[in-house]
Formats: structure tokens, sequence, C-alpha cells
């Protein structure tokens, strides 16, 4: 199966709208990236997808790249060095225990739908929306295979 077909049309309708929404608050860019397989580390992974994806390439260097290997049971959240310089360590983990409760429960989207939100939500304090923000990032999902 496709990584592309893992998650049904309308479970990817969910996520980009909560992508929508999210960026309603912040000035920061969310992405997901799925693909089957990561054979290393999943951070590494997420932070060479990062770059590939032109991520960094935000004015604020305040994008946010949510990945998952689904076959593989890895998965990683990353945050460039904008949000990195301005926010405590281990900023990210409790949306990474958020997304891994739900992936455990099989429910993929839900996952990726609540914690896109709490990052919205985060990085509004640190990132709030501005008048003239401009969306620099696609909102849909990326797929590896």
């Amino acid at each position: 199966m496709a990584s592309s077909d893992f998650l049904s049309k309308s479970e990817q309708s969910q996520i980009v709208k909560a992508i929508e929404s999210a960026e309603l608050n912040t000035s920061g860019e969310i992405r997901v990236h799925l693909e089957s397989t990561c054979t290393g580390d999943p951070v590494a992974r997420t932070v060479y997808l990062f770059g590939k994806l032109g991520m960094h390439k935000t004015r604020e260097r305040n994008g946010v790249l949510i990945y998952i290997a689904w076959k593989s049971h890895k998965f990683a959240i990353v945050g460039d060095s904008g949000i990195n310089s301005k926010v405590p360590e281990n900023f990210w983990e409790e949306e990474k225990e958020i997304l891994l409760g739900f992936l455990k429960e099989g429910k993929v989207a839900d996952g990726l739908t609540e914690v896109i939100k709490l990052a919205g939500n985060k990085l509004k304090e640190f990132f709030p929306y501005q008048q003239d923000d401009t969306n620099e990032q696609s909102n849909e999902i990326s797929f590896g295979d």
C-alpha cells in the first residue's frame, strides 16, 4: 500500500483542515509527512526531510514537521531554529506523548489533528499571527512513497 492510501481521503482532508485552522493563530508553519518505513533514527530522517521539503524557507524559521513512518512504527516532531531558539527544552514532549497514545490505538488522523491543534496553540505564544502573514508552506500532507 502506498503511503498516500494509508489514510482515507476524508482523514487527509481532516488533517489539512486542522493545519489551516491552527495556522490562523500563528505565523508558524505546520506540515505532516507520511511514509511507510524508516530504517534509521526517525529524528534524523525528519531533519533530512525538513530540508528536502524546504521547510527552513520561512521568514521567521518557524516551521514544524510532524513525521510518521507507519509500517516502522516510528515518528518525530521537529521544529526549525527560530522555534528552537525561543522555546524551552523538550517543547514537543507533550505532543509526542499524545500522538503516541493515538498511534497505539490506531487513530492516526485523530492523533495528528489533536497534535496539530496543540502545536498551533503553543506556537501562538511565540509566533503570533501577523496581519501581513502569508502561508509560506503547503498545508497538504507530503508522502515519501
